[in-house]
């Protein structure tokens, strides 16, 4: 794998990328392009690889083939072979995919104002006072600067989510991707974390949502990505996508959707 820096009029480019986990193939050659300010949703059944996807984003796992570039960042993938960059590249390609997960891995013996802190001091060596006072102010940004001394097991899972973002924007990340970030909330705690992610839309951030939450990937998305057994079925804006698949599984899917809606 190479990391050489090469421009790139996308903000993210995809081409063949492949993941397996032994014999079962995840992801197969998946190519997509995302432009700077879009929001892509990615939905479909359990299992058809939009996790994996998005966890390759951010080399939290590795591809097995194909090439990702993120930026003026690019990485070629070939199998065993292939050579992960040093820590220090590893590092700066990660802080631009700001990643939010399902269960906030929030530092539990850190306050929500630490917690924000704590990426800018140690990887990008942000002087502390400037990162307490990014992180205030990202706090704010969420709506918990008044919970900015509160240990997460004070916060209520809302909190926490709102808290992850903000320490992943910390880092001042190019793309955003979330993983199910509201899947594992309350019902009603669930909008306040999506209110956050449709502000940062309207602010103009890329981002990949990986969501269940149709009714809000048809809203906030400009770009929507139906996934299964690990391949792009379906892929248009959310009046195609969902509102008039043309692909049978999508539109299965999308029913499956509609009919608990309704009832």
């Amino acid at each position: 794998m190479t990391g050489k820096p090469e421009m790139s009029n996308s903000q993210i480019s995809i081409t063949g990328l492949r993941k397996s986990f032994n014999s079962h193939v995840v992801l197969k050659d998946i190519s997509l392009r995302i432009e700077p300010g879009e929001v892509v949703a990615l939905i479909g059944p359990s299992g058809s690889g939009k996790s994996t996807l998005l966890r390759c984003l951010n080399l939290l796992t590795v591809p097995d083939a194909g090439q990702i570039s993120v930026g003026d960042f690019t990485l070629a993938f070939q199998g065993k072979s292939t050579t992960l960059p040093n820590e220090r590249k590893l590092a700066r390609f990660r802080a631009q995919t700001g990643m939010v997960f399902q269960h906030f891995n929030l530092f539990t013996h850190m306050t929500a104002l630490q917690n924000v802190m704590e990426g800018p001091i140690t990887v990008l060596k942000t002087p502390r006072a400037q990162a307490e006072t990014q992180a205030r102010a990202l706090l704010q940004k969420v709506g918990l600067l008044d919970r900015a001394d509160y240990a997460p097991d004070k916060l209520s899972g809302g909190q926490k989510q709102r808290v992850a973002i903000a320490r992943a924007l910390a880092m001042q990340p190019s793309v955003m991707l979330f993983d199910e970030a509201t899947s594992a909330l309350d019902p009603e705690l669930v909008g306040e974390v999506l209110s956050v992610i449709k502000a940062l839309a309207k602010e103009g951030m890329t981002m990949i949502l990986v969501t269940h939450e149709i009714a809000f990937a048809r809203e906030v998305a400009d770009k929507v990505i139906f996934m299964r057994d690990g391949v792009v079925v379906e892929m248009g804006p959310p009046s195609q996508v969902i509102d008039n698949p043309v692909n049978d599984a999508t539109r299965a899917f999308v029913g499956r959707f509609q009919a608990s809606v309704n009832q």
